[in-house]
């Protein structure tokens, strides 16, 4: 669920970058304790939206604002069949995106962002889909979490998008107390080498999916239950499962 809804204007808009701060040292560590456990837990960080280039990556993340992988996933093999090239995606009447993209939400406004996508992509990038966040943030329906998804899953550089699970479990985690998701990539940023960014985004999105959920987070099967501050398992028990995974 990368994308965002609003459309956006062309023109650059680039997000302050707040000064560095240099993280407590017990922070710096528990970063590169969880790190450490995501890589083991998630050997292979994988972005579970299917696509086969940067483009079908683009138009799956915008899909994707407030609605599930899962039912994008669903919808794109059919939009991507009728357009399967930004080219061809410009060129498409509006009302027939809007049908085959409807059962992701917001329809009316992704349709239109998708085609204001392709469109730009076309006529300011000569058809190929820009790496810098700074020029992919300027394509409808795209903000930095998306940017950032498609620098280290498609292009392989640096980008750590900050989702709704990212932030959440930053947050639990004690890497943050921001809320806003500019803020936590920066303090993120500070704490991980720039090659570990994207992976590390993309595991803890997977644990936040698998183990870590919203309401109910399975903190008695959760790898990071003796480091988390936020865990909910006695502190005994939490002793006794750091005891048994260091002898590993």
């Amino acid at each position: 669920m990368f994308g965002t809804v609003a459309a956006k204007k062309a023109s650059v808009k680039k997000a302050a970058k707040p000064a560095p701060k240099k993280a407590p040292k017990k922070i710096v560590d528990r970063s590169a304790e969880i790190l450490k456990r995501l890589k083991v837990l998630y050997p292979v960080a994988i972005c579970e939206l299917t696509h086969e280039n940067a483009f079908q990556l683009l138009a799956a993340t915008i899909l994707s604002a407030q609605c599930t992988d899962v039912r994008v996933n669903m919808v794109t093999p059919a939009l991507f069949a009728e357009f399967p090239t930004a080219e061809k995606l410009a060129q498409a009447n509006v009302q027939r995106v809007e049908e085959l993209v409807r059962s992701t939400g917001f329809y009316q406004t992704k349709a239109k962002n998708l085609i204001g996508m392709a469109s730009a992509v076309m006529t300011r990038f000569g058809g190929e889909v820009p790496r810098e966040v700074e020029d992919l943030t300027t394509l409808p329906g795209v903000g930095r979490k998306t940017a950032n998804v498609l620098r280290s899953v498609v292009f392989d550089l640096p980008g750590l998008a900050v989702d709704t699970h990212v932030g959440r479990l930053s947050r639990r985690l004690g890497l943050t107390i921001e809320e806003d998701p500019v803020k936590v990539e920066y303090e993120l940023n500070a704490l991980f080498p720039p090659q570990d960014w994207g992976g590390f985004s993309l595991r803890l999105i997977l644990h936040g999916r698998r183990v870590c959920d919203a309401k109910k987070p399975a903190c008695h099967s959760c790898e990071f239950s003796d480091i988390c501050p936020s865990s909910e398992m006695p502190r005994a028990q939490m002793a006794k499962s750091a005891g048994s995974r260091s002898k590993k």
